[in-house]
């Protein structure tokens, strides 16, 4: 990283220019805005589809060609999801088939969300930049829209028109409604575009994942107990279930005595879906509307001090690991792996120690309503890039963009090179090689390096990962299905164990926004999303309080600086915003 950089993230006082001013400003910027039957078609004609780009242009240069030059990205998002690091034989298929020679920098910084701040604020940007944004309601949307506001991002509305992929954008009913008109064409923006949201799945409700996520026991111990872990429903009996894991004295790969319920894989953090019948809406939004259409947030209702009752009783009876909601993810997936937590608290099938099926999920738990009813996004995006104003020839960005997001592109980037990484089967549908397989499984760091998706390296989805069908495109909804590695043992017997597809059937799909969606458009959003946050640690704080008494005087505290920060005016926004078809609220 360079000097300048470094400098930056030393400068509270740029941060804090940066920030202000982003609620309640909304000025126009003066440049101005299943698979199933599909797959098998999709899939015959795939190989055609592939070569479809080979080389066909007058000047020997191939159908993708895009231009000579160099791109650069500046991506706000954490090492752990993305890496710099570019494999030399990728870069050169890339530069052989469009012209561009592509390099990415990550902003170091201990949260993703100050290197925004910080790069934005300095100015000097490159080619483009991309940073996490799931929805509207992320903390980076602020940020980033008083950016646009001030002409800092390239209108990419236009540029979208001649594209194959991102012209979907354009298309009625393609994107969510969060991502339509709260993201990307928000009406202040009159029809412009500044920002690109990704990860939009090709078709509504779209379900290809058959990872079974949430909170899972010990097989042995539920046998051992004689317990269904598919019956625990309710965080009673999950209380219950505790108990009698404490009670049977097991032990872990060490020898150990076993923590009847654990930390999440991923390390310390509330899991709602250990204790939903006790959360009230999402644990990252705590708004949601009552039997009668109240809408709350939950520190004004009595789900808090009953959670908190709740979790200070499994605390005191030793059933809930005391770093349970702190603990670092280093030593939480240790204590998963070396059965050390007696119940996971969130894990998924997918997860390599779970391939021997020594976890079987829990419940799920039932939601406050009583239901357990799936819920599924009509579709959800994931990360956004946009494009600096100071760019000079935008439209290559946005192309080259649309390449990686085309089925060539995509085959590149997740699959590799065609005859050292894959190879192609009778329908044009790649096949994982067994040796690619192997590497994967005995190195993994040896396997990243080969540069793709499928082995670990996921620079393309920054840019290239949208318009999503992976069992259309490729015959096999997960990385290696096609060659019957059998990768993930335990992925299909869970999804069955545990009625995943009747689930799924069952589920409710819903096109609406997140409850903090609005914030940026908040008069006191900044306030009031500071006191959210405060709320959120004060009930940490709450748990572990040495009385019932002292939590509800720390909660008690939190609420008054909720209502201070207006949070009765921005649940009255969340009414009438509910009521526009356009801005359906998700309660």
């Amino acid at each position: 990283m360079s000097r300048k950089w470094l400098k930056v993230l030393t400068l509270p006082v740029m941060v804090s220019m940066l920030l202000s001013g982003c609620a309640g400003n909304n000025s126009t910027n003066d440049a101005s805005k299943d698979e199933g039957s599909n797959s098998k078609n999709a899939t015959t004609n795939n190989a055609a589809a592939t070569n479809a780009t080979a080389s066909n242009s007058t000047d020997g240069k191939p159908a993708s060609w895009i231009a000579d030059r160099k791109l650069k990205g500046l991506i706000f998002m954490d090492s752990d999801d993305y890496t710099e690091d570019m494999n030399p034989d990728i870069k050169a298929e890339i530069k052989k088939e469009t012209g561009i020679d592509f390099e990415i920098e990550l902003m170091k910084a201990d949260h993703s969300i100050d290197g925004l701040i910080a790069g934005l604020a300095a100015g000097d940007l490159p080619d483009f930049v991309a940073f996490y944004l799931n929805n509207s309601g992320r903390p980076e949307m602020p940020v980033v829209l008083k950016a646009a506001r001030e002409g800092m991002f390239t209108d990419l509305a236009p540029l979208y028109k001649d594209t194959k992929v991102f012209s979907k954008y354009l298309q009625d009913g393609f994107l969510p409604a969060d991502t339509q008109y709260g993201v990307m064409f928000r009406p202040e923006f009159n029809g412009s575009a500044y920002f690109t949201h990704m990860n939009i799945d090709r078709n509504g409700g779209q379900v290809t994942w058959r990872g079974v996520g949430g909170p899972y026991i010990r097989k042995d111990i539920a046998d051992a107990l004689g317990v269904d872990p598919r019956t625990i429903t309710t965080t009673d009996q999950l209380y219950d279930l505790a108990k009698k894991i404490k009670a049977g004295n097991f032990k872990d790969d060490n020898g150990a005595p076993v923590t009847p319920i654990g930390p999440r894989y991923w390390g310390g953090q509330e899991v709602g879906a250990l204790f939903d019948d006790l959360e009230w809406g999402a644990t990252d939004q705590r708004i949601k509307a009552d039997k009668d259409g109240n809408i709350l947030h939950e520190a004004e209702t009595d789900y808090a001090i009953k959670k908190v009752e709740y979790v200070q009783k499994l605390l005191k009876e030793k059933l809930l690991h005391p770093e349970f909601f702190t603990m670092d993810e280093s030593r939480a997936t240790e204590g998963a792996i070396n059965g050390s937590w007696g119940i996971v608290a969130d894990m998924h099938s997918y997860q390599d120690f779970e391939q021997s099926l020594r976890y079987e999920p829990i419940g799920p738990i039932n939601k406050v309503d009583g239901s357990n009813q799936k819920v599924l996004d009509f579709k959800t995006g994931y990360s956004a890039w946009a494009i600096p104003s100071t760019t000079k020839n935008p439209e290559d960005i946005v192309k080259f963009a649309d390449w990686l997001a085309s089925r060539q592109g995509k085959l590149l980037w997740k699959y590799g090179i065609e005859g050292r990484d894959y190879t192609l089967d009778a329908k044009g549908n790649p096949v994982v090689k067994q040796e690619v397989l192997d590497l994967k499984a005995k190195d993994p760091n040896a396997a990243k390096a080969l540069g793709f998706a499928g082995v670990g390296n996921n620079w393309g989805d920054i840019l290239g990962s949208t318009d999503n069908d992976n069992l259309a495109d490729f015959g096999e909804a997960n990385y290696g299905d096609n060659a019957n590695a059998n990768q993930f043992p335990a992925v299909e017997k869970i999804a069955e164990y545990y009625g995943l597809d009747q689930k799924n059937k069952d589920a409710l799909v819903v096109d609406a926004y997140q409850p903090t969606a609005f914030l940026g458009e908040f008069a006191s959003g900044t306030d009031l999303k500071t006191a959210m946050d405060n709320y959120n640690d004060s009930l940490v704080q709450a748990y572990y309080a040495k009385d019932l008494d002292q939590a509800k005087k720390i909660l008690d505290s939190a609420l008054k600086q909720l209502k201070a920060a207006g949070l009765d005016d921005y649940l009255k926004m969340l009414k009438d915003k509910n009521a526009d078809p356009k801005t359906k609220v998700k309660l």
